[in-house]
């Protein structure tokens, strides 16, 4: 069956990771101290699929600290090795270190000083013998029936490649502020920096009403502001009460009188509030972990003094899911 099949092409593979890991060594010391003191660049070079492996590395090193960019290795010997300066490290990457536009690159980057760090799964090969340090993946078969399309190989690689990418970030101390800088746009960038003030409607934007507010009155400012819910405030601006939909409903529902009523006879006196800066992220797990579901929560500063509402909707209108 095709499932066993794939069963089993994922057992090879996650064995030769196994191995990898339980090999790793002095050499994964050395590129990381390496990586770690580069001046320059880290520069990745590959072709094919081993290729598609180091593109992705350099974004990875790039994203989390290490200056990095890639290298096609076939334009690179029509005169792209014209980005590659003494100051740099350049990472290669050929399973079979025998990749002629690879093994021809050598010779010019030790030309031009630069450290030469190979990735191979064949640490005796002609790439092996010219590279300054050699990262020796392991494999040396691919879970391909006929050990021919790149597999297991590009698997190991690009493990070893997060593995190595992972190491320097932990040594280099980079901060989860740092990778925000980085990515500022989507939900990465916004799960890291986005909190809860940029996110609350202000205090002229959201209902507020006193404790003998009537309850038409309340229902006008709600309805006014657009929002799902009005904070009850005392003269000093501090939260008493809060009154949502919900309350409301229920009032006019169980009341014989319901007219009569102020916010008071229907607020809640135990409000569940927040800080405005703590991230917004955190605040939607405050929101998913209470025990009974609302859509909107006071924010609140010092002494209990009303700063926003934060409402369920806008937080997830923000992008951090």
């Amino acid at each position: 069956m095709s499932r066993e099949f794939g069963r089993r092409v994922l057992i090879e593979e996650a064995e030769a990771l196994q191995q990898l890991a339980g090999n790793l060594g002095d050499s994964f010391d050395q590129a990381v101290e390496w990586m770690l003191g580069v001046k320059g660049r880290v520069i990745t070079c590959g072709i094919g699929k081993s290729g598609h492996i180091a593109r992705k590395t350099a974004g990875t090193l790039s994203s989390t600290g290490t200056p990095s960019l890639f290298l096609q290795a076939a334009e690179a010997v029509h005169g792209d090795l014209g980005m590659v300066t003494a100051d740099d490290i350049v990472l290669l990457y050929t399973h079979s270190g025998e990749t002629d536009e690879l093994v021809r690159l050598f010779p010019s980057i030790r030309e031009i000083g630069a450290r030469t760090i190979l990735m191979t799964g064949r640490p005796e090969s002609s790439a092996g013998r010219l590279a300054d340090l050699v990262l020796d993946t392991g494999v040396t078969r691919e879970a391909c029936p006929h050990n021919l399309a790149p597999t297991t190989s590009t698997t190991a690689m690009l493990a070893l490649s997060d593995a190595l990418s992972v190491a320097v970030m932990e040594r280099r101390g980079f901060s989860r502020e740092e990778f925000a800088r980085f990515h500022p746009s989507g939900a990465l960038g916004k799960r890291l920096l986005l909190r809860v003030s940029d996110v609350m409607r202000p205090t002229a934007e959201i209902a507020r009403v006193s404790e003998d507010t009537p309850v038409l009155d309340v229902m006008r400012a709600i309805t006014n502001a657009g929002v799902g819910a009005a904070v009850v405030l005392d003269a000093e601006n501090r939260l008493v009460g809060f009154v949502s939909d919900g309350d409301l409903r229920r009032h006019f529902v169980s009341s014989a009188e319901p007219l009569d009523a102020r916010a008071e006879d229907l607020m809640a006196r135990s409000v569940t509030t927040i800080s405005e800066d703590l991230l917004a992220v955190e605040a939607l797990e405050v929101f998913q972990n209470l025990p009974r579901k609302i859509g909107e929560m006071p924010v609140v500063g010092k002494d209990n003094r009303i700063v926003g509402l934060l409402m369920l909707k806008d937080l997830l209108r923000s992008g951090i899911v």
